[in-house]
């Protein structure tokens, strides 16, 4: 499952992070997922790779909000709730979890939002600055 977290505040991107391997070991896709209970443990947790980044950067989430694919697993909102996320934007729900019972009881606030396009809609002729790549034709 390709998932990812953004932590925001104040309209400022402060960390970002996906499903992934722990750095320099091999990825899922690379040598297959190693499933245990239905949970793939070969891999972090979006959260938890955008928690690290932030601790590794020095970042505090004190008053962010986290912008996540799925719903978190329970740990990953845990671990949110502790680092002081005040609001968590979803697109999708997550099974076996308690994550929303710990978000609502710990004060953040939960919005589930519409899954966005998988299309950008620009209309490049509209600005004079920019043009077509060879690609994009």
């Amino acid at each position: 499952m390709h998932c990812g977290c953004v932590f925001v505040r104040d309209k400022f991107v402060l960390a970002t992070g996906y499903n992934g391997s722990l750095p320099g070991h091999p990825h899922c896709e690379e040598v297959g997922c190693l499933v245990v209970d239905n949970h793939c443990v070969r891999t972090n947790h979006a959260e938890m790779n955008a928690l690290t980044q932030a601790a590794i950067h020095g970042v505090t989430l004190k008053g962010a909000t986290a912008y996540i694919t799925n719903m978190s697993c329970t740990t990953c909102a845990k671990a949110l709730i502790a680092s002081g996320i005040v609001r968590v934007v979803v697109f999708s729900d997550f099974h076996d979890t308690l994550a929303t019972q710990f978000y609502s009881s710990s004060g953040v606030e939960i919005i589930k939002s519409e899954m966005p396009e998988r299309i950008i809609h620009y209309e490049i002729e509209k600005y004079s600055s920019a043009k077509r790549t060879e690609k994009s034709k």
